[in-house]
């Protein structure tokens, strides 16, 4: 009987040691879960922030780029003048400037100067044919360009003889083939001046950008990218003037080049014109 109670009493302490323990362990367990709710949270919380940051970062770049994209060709040709040092890249632009206004001066000229030269070398024969020298004079007045002078110059002398007549037509052929060319020499001077005063910005950016490293005592990518870059810019704008001069000189000199034939074919057409006519000394 003894054991019995004995051992009554020893599963009741067991058990009521057991609830206690368990009823001690649940509040543990729920702080312990509190907490672990709590580091979710934060983490939680953390990768909100940290997925906004990037989420403002991407916007801010994509602003960027954006801003980027959105400038224009002028803005940008801006954005690079002043990259590549104001001073140097201003010696090119003013070999660009003078050389178009040449190039412009003598495209105008060059293109008063082109007549219809089938139209005129008719008009004079008929007036040769129907009033003589002076009829031909007139209309060798009322008309521009080169040829005109060089016909108005050979009546002038058709009392003087044939030969006097190709003389006049000769010598006076030389002066309207100088005051085509007038200027190209000019421009030639600035197609060749614009890349030389780029490569001297260049020689001297990188002057001072080896300086810098000096300075540093170490080679930087980033100040020997910068300083090359910048030096490279009065390179590419020189280039860019001497190739838009140089395609405005050959557009001159093939214009030139036409003209000037035209003016010996109509010489000879004179010559013959005169004899067909007889307008000469001999008349």
């Amino acid at each position: 009987m003894k054991k019995v109670v004995s051992s009554l009493v020893i599963a009741a302490a067991m058990t009521f040691g057991f609830a206690n323990f368990a009823s001690a362990q649940t509040p543990a367990e729920e702080d312990s879960a509190a907490t672990m709710e709590m580091a979710g949270d934060s983490v939680a919380a953390t990768d909100d922030v940290v997925s906004e940051a990037a989420t403002e970062g991407e916007t801010s770049t994509a602003e960027e780029g954006g801003a980027k994209e959105d400038l224009t060709f002028v803005q940008q040709l801006k954005q690079k003048f002043i990259e590549g040092d104001p001073f140097w890249m201003t010696l090119p632009l003013i070999c660009l400037i003078i050389g178009l206004a040449l190039s412009i001066e003598r495209i105008v000229y060059l293109n008063l100067s082109t007549i219809n030269t089938k139209k005129f070398l008719n008009e004079v024969e008929t007036a040769l044919k129907n009033g003589g020298t002076e009829a031909a004079k007139d209309v060798c007045r009322n008309t521009r360009g080169p040829i005109a002078s060089i016909y108005y110059q050979g009546l002038d002398r058709a009392d003087e003889g044939i030969d006097m007549v190709e003389k006049s037509v000769v010598s006076y052929g030389g002066v309207q083939m100088g005051l085509l060319e007038k200027g190209l020499s000019w421009l030639s001077l600035f197609i060749a001046l614009a890349p030389m005063l780029g490569f001297l910005g260049t020689v001297i950016g990188m002057i001072f950008a080896f300086d810098k490293i000096v300075e540093e005592g170490q080679v930087s990518p980033t100040t020997v990218a910068d300083g090359i870059k910048v030096s490279l810019l009065t390179t590419v704008f020189g280039l860019i003037a001497a190739i838009i001069l140089q395609i405005f000189y050959n557009y001159i000199v093939s214009k030139v080049d036409g003209i000037v034939n035209e003016m010996e074919d109509a010489s000879i057409s004179l010559v013959d014109m005169m004899l067909k006519h007889k307008v000469t000394a001999a008349e």
